[in-house]
């Protein structure tokens, strides 16, 4: 439980010698006053299981749950919470959490400031951690320089609460369940992961998904869809899908999976709806038809099932990358799906897959492109990519060029649970999206751009198509 601390008289006979012989004293490793216990009065609830990210130390990632932090015993360890606030002005934070064995200080920053509070107690219980001053704002209207995207229509933005231990007389210093904030920063526009219906705090931390939509020339077949992907330098995070083409029954696109692999990745959904893959009955299974040389195929779930298909293939962030997708339906009542890759600059491309999808007879419908975060521990690292050159071709052979596009997000940004998501045009004259990160400026969803047409279709020899 907390404990009030105040100068004792050695201490302030030590700073008024100090005063004299320096000219400088400061009081600032005595903790700020902090009662033992408070009521629970600040009616904003943050849980740390849904917002909170831990720096350094070894292995501390395990102890966020969706119950918050546990086995914090790492002076190197900082845990991050993160809180989008839509004005300026006085914060109130306090947090529950208990001491499960002896007493601990324990440092808590907030922006630039910050306080260190002395904690004990073995019962769960409310500690007041003061009242901050957030000034980080934004002109309303403001946007990026240099892309053309929308102004954020509210000034703030997201604002980093940390806390870090500094030391302990037990075995850890503190189970932390969530913040409490209060005072006059807190209202409606406050955006954080707010509760765990449906798994939320999973789907929060992985972070925004987000979208653009390509409307196609209505009444065209269309057979052939073409994109090109660059990650800027930097942005190729772990857990990161760069997914190029995507259609109305699947998609088409690149990832980070780990530190020494990357994948392209190629998939076509089960008109079966469910998770589980064996549940598909077998008329209602994709069937492969054909795949490239080191491409591995097989069944996937829990967002749905079907076919997948990927290759290993450790693609390097500034370059750009070319995808062709052809939807060609049947007469036997299945549409095969084909895709193709290749690096630009090079003249061969690479088949990934082709699939056969049954109860199925369209072309290439739905045309969209995203950026999602597939690895929760990398929800707090910002990612981008750019989208450029994309064109369609009709069964007929004729090609347009797609120069339109609707920004779009998931459901966690649509209920605001995060904000850090963006989209438009680039100043290099391509789309753009980025997600993650907890930067301040966000595109409004449903979002309408134009890129200038580039009006020289993909040159593509289809006889030399493996």
């Amino acid at each position: 439980m907390s404990q009030i601390h105040i100068p004792s008289a050695r201490l302030v006979w030590v700073c008024l010698v100090s005063l004299l012989l320096t000219s400088t004293c400061t009081l600032s490793k005595a903790p700020e006053a902090a009662p033992k216990a408070v009521a629970d009065t600040l009616a904003v609830r943050v849980s740390l299981g849904g917002n909170s990210w831990i720096t350094g130390g070894a292995n501390l990632s395990e102890t966020l749950s969706a119950e918050g932090l546990a086995n914090w015993s790492s002076a190197d360890a900082v845990v991050n919470t993160y809180v989008r606030f839509g004005k300026v002005g006085k914060l109130t934070l306090s947090a529950r959490l208990r001491v499960p064995t002896g007493k601990s200080r324990i440092r808590v920053t907030v922006g630039a400031q910050s306080k260190e509070f002395d904690i004990d107690g073995s019962t769960l219980a409310e500690h007041r951690l003061g009242e901050w001053r957030i000034d980080k704002g934004q002109t309303p209207g403001e946007s990026t320089p240099g892309e053309s995207t929308p102004g954020v229509t509210m000034p703030g933005g997201y604002v980093k609460i940390s806390l870090q231990g500094v030391r302990k007389t037990g075995a850890t210093y503190a189970e932390v369940t969530d913040l409490g904030i209060g005072g006059e920063v807190v209202d409606e526009q406050t955006a954080f992961v707010r509760n765990n219906e449906g798994n939320f705090f999973y789907w929060g931390r992985r972070g925004p998904s987000v979208h653009l939509r390509y409307p196609i020339p209505a009444e065209q077949s269309v057979e052939w869809f073409y994109n090109e992907i660059t990650v800027p330098t930097g942005n190729d995070v772990i857990g990161s899908y760069y997914m190029a083409n995507g259609f109305g029954e699947g998609y088409f696109g690149m990832q980070v999976n780990s530190a020494t692999e990357r994948r392209i990745l190629f998939s076509v959904w089960s008109p079966f709806q469910t998770d589980d893959p064996k549940q598909i009955p077998e008329n209602q299974k994709i069937r492969l038809d054909r795949k490239g040389p080191e491409v591995v195929t097989n069944e996937f779930g829990n967002e749905g099932s079907g076919g997948q298909s990927f290759l290993r293939y450790n693609w390097q962030a500034g370059q750009t990358y070319a995808f062709l997708l052809r939807g060609q339906p049947g007469t036997d009542g299945y549409t095969a799906y084909t895709a193709y890759f290749r690096p630009v600059g090079e003249s061969s491309w690479r088949l990934i897959a082709s699939f056969r999808r049954p109860q199925t007879n369209t072309y290439l419908k739905s045309l969209y492109s995203f950026l999602e975060n597939f690895v929760p521990n990398t929800g707090n690292v910002q990612r981008e990519a750019e989208f450029g050159n994309a064109w369609v071709r009709t069964r007929e052979g004729q090609w347009h060029e797609l120069t339109q596009i609707q920004f779009t997000g998931d459901n966690t940004a649509r209920k605001a649970f995060r904000m850090d998501y963006a989209g438009g045009v680039s100043a290099s004259g391509r789309f753009f999206l980025r997600n993650c990160g907890f930067f301040d400026q966000y595109t409004p969803l449903r979002s309408d751009f134009t890129r200038p047409a580039r009006s020289v279709a993909p040159t593509i020899d289809w006889s030399a198509l493996p």
